[in-house]
Formats: C-alpha cells, structure tokens, sequence
C-alpha cells in the first residue's frame, strides 16, 4: 500500500528539482548568446576603427611625394654634386624628423642615392644602388608606386612610397610601423594586416610577420621572398586558417578567438583583429550551469529541503541578472567611447573634404595656366583690332567723315564684349566652386569650357550636336565646367600631331539620367594603364600629375553622377552621367 505513494512522492519530488535546472540552463544560455553578441559587436567595432586609423596613417604619407617632387633643390642635386645635394640632404633630414618618416631619400636615373635624410649615420644610404627595388622600376615605369619589404641596410619593414619627378629622378619615402604595432600590443586582442596575397606584413605579434593565411605555391613564394628580402623559411602558413566564413580559430587547445576583418580600399590590404573572451564567457557560463545543475541534484533525497533549493536558485538567478546588468553597462560605456571616436572621424573627414576641395581649386587654377597661351592668342586678335579702329578714327575725324568714326566706334564695343566674355568666364573658373548642386543649362557649361579652351582647339575638328537651351542637369557650374575643361584638354593633348585630329561629343538620355560622351580618334589608352586609369597618380604622360582624371571623377560623385572609360575601337571615349531635373 506504501509503494504506490512513495512512487509518485519521488516521481514529483525529481520534477520540482529538474524544474529549477532546466530553468537555469536556459537563463545561462540567454545570457551567454547575448554577452557573446556584445563582445562580437564590440570587436567589429574596434576592428574597423583601427583600420581605419591604420589607413589614415599610410594617408597621411602618400603625398609627402608628390610635394617634394616640386622642390627647387631638386633639379640642381640630380644634375650635379656639391652644394645643391648638401643642402637637400639637410632638407630632407629636417623633413623626415618634422613628418616622423623613417627615411627620404633621392635616386638618380641609375637607381643610386643621391641624398637621404640620414646622410650623418653611419648606415646613410647615400651611394647605395636600389635599382633592384620594384619601387623603383614601378615608379620610373608608371609614374609612382608602393612596396612593402624589408630595408637592405636597416634590416627594419616599412612602406615604400616612391614617384617619378623630372630631371630622371626618383623620390622614396619609407614608412615604419612601429609606433602602431606597440599600440596594437598594449590593446586587447591581436592584429595583423595582410597584402591581397594573404602574406603578413604588420602585426603585434612580431613572431607573425611573413607568415600566410593561406598556402602559397613554391614558385610565388620564391618571387615574393625576393621581392620583401624576407629570407629563406618564410612565407609558412598560419597552423590555423582565416577563411572569411570563419567566425573563431583556436589557437591552442584552451584559446579560442574570434575574428574580425577590415578592408582597406587601397592596395588591396585588410586587418585582422583575433579578439579573445569568447571561449572564456563560454567557459564561465557553463561553468555556472553545471554548479547549479549539480548544487540542485545534490539535495535529491532530501524531501524536506525543496523550499531551500528553490530559494538558492533564486540567488542565483538573481546573481546571474546581475552579473549581465553590468556586462551591460559596460557595453554601454564602451558604446559611448566608440561614438565619441567616431565623431572624431567624422570631423576628420570633414577636415579631408576641405583639402579634397582645395585640391580641385589648385587643378583649375594649373589648368588655366595651361590654357594660358590659349587666351593671350583670344584676347591679342581684338586688342589689335581696336587699336586700328582707333586710328583710324583720328584719320576719319579729321576729314570729318563721323559716320564711318560712329561704326568704328561700334566695332570697338564689340571687341571689348569679347574680351570682358573671355575674361569673365576665366575669372568665373578660377573661383573657388561651392557644393551647391542645382539645375544648370547645360549648353552653358559646354559653352563655359569651350570659350577657355578656344584657342587650344585650334586644328581639331571639334563635332558637337546643338545642344537646346532648356536641357538642363544638377550640377554647379564652375564644377562641372572644371570636368569638361579636363575632358577636352586632355584628348586636345592626345591629338597632338595626329592628322584628322577629331573630337566627337555625343548626348544621349537614359532614364533620368544623361550620358554625355566625349571621344577622340588618337592613340588610346594603354591596357596596363586603363585598369588604373582613376587611381591617384597613374599617368600615361611624363609630365602629367596623375590627378586630373581622379578630380573629375570626385566631382561627379558629389554631383550624384559618374565619370567612366568607355571601350572604344579608335582613341579614348570618357562618359559623364549626369542627373536630370526632377
């Protein structure tokens, strides 16, 4: 008779002690999936600000270059010795301690140095030979480029940033990263910075450098040895694996990290951030889980401590809230420092425009010195024109003939309209353009551009289609002038000597857009440089800049527009997309 009661007591009794366990179990898994949420949000953040403060250092570097290409001292020091390279050797080493650059230094058409900011050390690389250097053969070949590697007389890593000036030279400028490293160390976690070929290159684990995240083949690994001077043995895979639909690597049996990557829109880098606590949270609250589970089953048998167990799994309940309250908190704070240095960039950006805008007023101002010559012929023709007129009409007053003075008169007024025509569009193009964006004619731009570039388009057999005055786009008008001038100069240039010299300008509507093509019938763009054609400093011509083109087309993204190369059979064809009035 005892039996069948004493059962179901006991049948009750384990489901009132496995209620409390299974409810701490699931309140553990809760709070492990939102701490681990908080902990992989908190390093994607801390990922991508360092990339980008990462990025913004090389920035900051790049165009320390092409400022030293227009030194005065630099032309005298690459023809001959003396004086002239003593004092770009003090130049350059006052430079390189003001930017905190690790080395500037000069090359001469054969690749040896010529001057180098560390001229006084007994490791100077003045006299050493770096014909060798893939900077070097990269920049005399496209005009500028970067490599990273390690230095043949320093032993250290760094950036090399070099470009090609005239007089058959060649500036380097090279960037170490150790400042950055020491702070990636102090930090949590560890980061690490990658070339498209997955070789390390930047790390805070200095035992990481010149190792892959992936396995290269023997023929690429010997190529890239050569070309970073790292040395026999490296360029061995990580024991671990980056693949990106990896989300946690271990990198020993007790450590697991997880990551988190940041691309670099240049050179094709990305960081890495392996940020640990993740296993470690995992860890803790499973940890809690089993205590609770085993502090409950302990007291089974136990008929009359059921109110107790229930009361301490309370507690813990309670304690388990309270531990994530403050995880919580934390998040919380850390939140409001990640906005705060987001705000920073934000300002930083902002201070990045105004120099993006002052870089557009620098490229129309040596456009129209340029187009100089153009507009002294334009201007010469009717200043010559007016003052025989005006001779003349001192010979007609004095035999009285004032009808024939009246039209010389009138003939004068004219000219001087043209001149004041000439004159106004070039003072109008030289101003400094604002952002406003609003419907223009754009008759009158083409017109704006043409009028600057009249005598530049002498011997060019310019086709455009009237264009009607009512057909209008968003767009500022000194800005979009800027592009067209750019447009036409440029195939004006790739026409030089080239017979039926031919510029042909085409508009066309694609839904709310318009296209407007500008081709010429000249050599074309070369295929190792059309891929690159809108990068900073790639040039087809010795003397150009490399920047006009990548000018034109920040103008147009800010104009909610496009600027593209357009295949063509004949010569070059570059297209605006310009956005129509709603």
């Amino acid at each position: 008779m005892l039996i069948d009661p004493l059962r179901r007591w006991w049948r009750w009794t384990l489901v009132a002690l496995l209620l409390p366990v299974t409810a701490a179990w699931i309140v553990g898994s809760i709070a492990e999936r939102r701490a681990l949420n908080a902990l992989e949000m908190q390093a994607g953040t801390d990922a991508r600000l360092r990339q980008a403060l990462f990025q913004s250092e090389v920035a900051r570097f790049r165009l320390l270059p092409l400022a030293l290409a227009g030194d005065r001292d630099l032309p005298a020091a690459l023809v001959a010795a003396g004086q002239a390279r003593l004092a770009l050797n003090r130049k350059l080493e006052g430079l390189a301690a003001t930017t905190g650059a690790a080395a500037i230094y000069v090359l001469d058409r054969q690749g040896r140095a010529i001057a180098a900011s560390n001229w006084r050390t007994p490791r100077s690389f003045v006299g050493q030979d770096y014909a060798f250097r893939p900077y070097y053969r990269l920049a005399e070949r496209d005009g500028a480029a970067s490599q990273f590697g390690l230095g043949t007389i320093s032993g250290k890593p760094g950036l090399y940033l070099s470009r090609r000036v005239d007089h058959d030279g060649v500036i380097v400028v090279k960037l170490e990263f150790d400042l950055i490293e020491r702070q990636w160390r102090q930090a949590e976690g560890i980061t690490f910075v990658t070339d498209d070929m997955g070789v390390i290159l930047v790390t805070s684990r200095p035992d990481w450098r010149f190792r892959t995240t992936r396995a290269l083949s023997p023929t690429v690994t010997k190529r890239l040895q050569a070309e970073l001077k790292s040395g026999p043995g490296s360029l061995r895979p990580l024991p671990f694996g980056l693949a990106n639909e990896r989300r946690r690597v271990r990198l020993s049996p007790s450590s697991e990290q997880m990551v988190h990557a940041a691309l670099s829109p240049a050179d094709g880098w990305r960081l890495h951030l392996l940020a640990p606590a993740a296993r470690q949270v995992r860890g803790a609250v499973r940890s809690a889980q089993f205590a609770a589970a085993f502090a409950v089953l302990a007291l089974i048998g136990v008929a009359w401590g059921i109110a107790e167990r229930w009361r301490r799994r309370a507690v813990q309940v309670a304690a388990a809230t309270a531990r994530t309250v403050e995880l919580e908190a934390a998040v919380a704070a850390r939140t409001g420092e990640l906005r705060r240095e987001m705000d920073e960039r934000v300002a930083s950006e902002a201070r990045a425009e105004t120099l993006r805008e002052g870089l557009r007023q620098a490229n129309r101002l040596a456009t129209l010195g340029q187009v100089t010559a153009s507009v002294a012929h334009e201007t010469a023709q009717p200043v010559a024109a007016i003052r025989t007129y005006a001779v003349n009409s001192e010979r007609l007053l004095d035999r009285g003939d004032e009808n024939q003075v009246r039209a010389n008169l009138q003939a004068i007024g004219r000219l001087a309209d043209r001149i004041g025509t000439v004159t106004a569009e070039l003072r109008g193009f030289a101003r400094k353009g604002t952002g406003d964006i609003q419907p223009i004619a754009l008759a009158e731009a083409m017109d704006g551009a043409l009028l600057i570039l009249k005598g530049r388009m002498a011997g060019i057999n310019l086709s455009i289609p009237p264009i009607p005055s009512d057909l209008r786009v968003m767009a500022g008008k000194v800005r979009l002038e800027q592009v067209l001038v750019n447009l036409l100069q440029n195939a004006a240039e790739a026409l030089a000597g080239q017979r039926y010299a031919t510029i042909t300008v085409s508009i066309r509507q694609a839904g709310t857009y318009l296209l407007v093509d500008i081709a010429d019938n000249g050599p074309g763009i070369a295929s190792t440089v059309a891929d690159r054609i809108f990068t900073p400093f790639v040039t087809s011509r010795a003397s150009g800049l490399g920047l006009g083109l990548v000018i034109a087309l920040d103008i147009m993204t800010d104009m909610d527009g496009n600027l593209e190369l357009v295949p063509s059979d004949h010569g070059a064809c570059f297209r605006l997309k310009l956005r129509r009035p709603t």
